[in-house]
């Protein structure tokens, strides 16, 4: 009688990523989008934006239909598309605070040593980072503030306030505040790269966003007039505006310099992160 050797069985392990896969920007971009919607802050911090663009601009219309302007000189100057966009002021606390998340996230848990480890040239993964934010960003913010717009116009109605979407400048507000929150969320990605520290990330953003223009506001009016128009805040909210204040930027023009202060963000950002280690603060 003979007898059967059997070998035992042994477990098989998952095989290795082929070497010759190629690291492309593509490649890091769907790595990042991933991230970003497996991450609970991104989800809570967009809806918190979306609440607040939507039910704060309602809730200010329906209260300036219980105080309607009085006299043609506040009738002339009231602007329906400002009280009803006005949670997009708001709305910049939620996404500015999620991209210093975004990058200071992954410096505290130490999953920056595994992206870096997966893209050694480091900057795509900052690259891919902007581009899923920006346009996760873009694609739900701007259909917030249409419909922010299209819910305050219904109540201001209420009192003959409000305004239509084809009327001068209001479509440019809309879709410039959805622009506005997008590279809010961008340089908030930018000091988070450069600070890599929660804290010192958002303490950053809202000194930029925020100190800035009560440290102006204590100069003498003339500088403050000459200065304030200039602070990121004020040059990148004029998009927002349908009328712009007389001392402001053009609506491109400041929005414009508002992409200029967040690309040197992001440029300072990039050059820390090919000349820094990862484990530095």
């Amino acid at each position: 009688m003979t007898t059967m050797m059997i070998q035992p069985s042994t477990p098989s392990t998952p095989s290795a990523p082929p070497a010759n896969v190629r690291v492309t920007q593509l490649r890091v971009l769907r790595s990042e989008w991933t991230k970003l919607r497996s991450l609970p802050s991104t989800a809570w911090s967009l809806l918190s934006a979306l609440v607040m663009i939507v039910a704060f601009g309602a809730g200010y219309s329906t209260i300036r239909v219980t105080r309607p302007p009085r006299g043609p000189a506040h009738v002339a100057a009231f602007d329906p598309a400002a009280v009803s966009l006005s949670g997009v002021q708001l709305a910049v606390l939620a996404i500015g605070v999620l991209g210093v998340l975004l990058m200071t996230g992954e410096y505290a848990t130490g999953m920056v040593r595994t992206s870096f480890a997966a893209v050694p040239a480091r900057l795509p993964v900052l690259w891919g980072k902007a581009v899923a934010f920006a346009l996760t960003t873009l694609a739900l913010c701007a259909p917030a503030a249409l419909v922010a717009f299209f819910l305050g116009q219904s109540i201001l109605s209420r009192e003959h306030l409000d305004i239509t979407f084809d009327h001068p400048g209001v479509a440019r507000a809309v879709i410039g505040s959805a622009l506005y929150l997008t590279v809010v969320g961008l340089l908030g990605l930018a000091l988070g790269a450069l600070f890599r520290n929660t804290a010192g990330g958002i303490s950053a953003l809202f000194g930029v966003l925020f100190g800035l223009p009560i440290i102006v506001g204590f100069l003498p009016e003339t500088l403050v007039d000459a200065i304030g128009k200039y602070l990121p805040t004020a040059a990148g909210s004029a998009v927002t505006a349908v009328r712009p204040d007389s001392d402001s930027l053009a609506p491109w023009t400041g929005f414009g310099l508002f992409c200029l202060y967040t690309a040197v963000a992001l440029g300072l950002a990039a050059w820390q992160l090919c000349h820094r280690d990862t484990g530095q603060h």
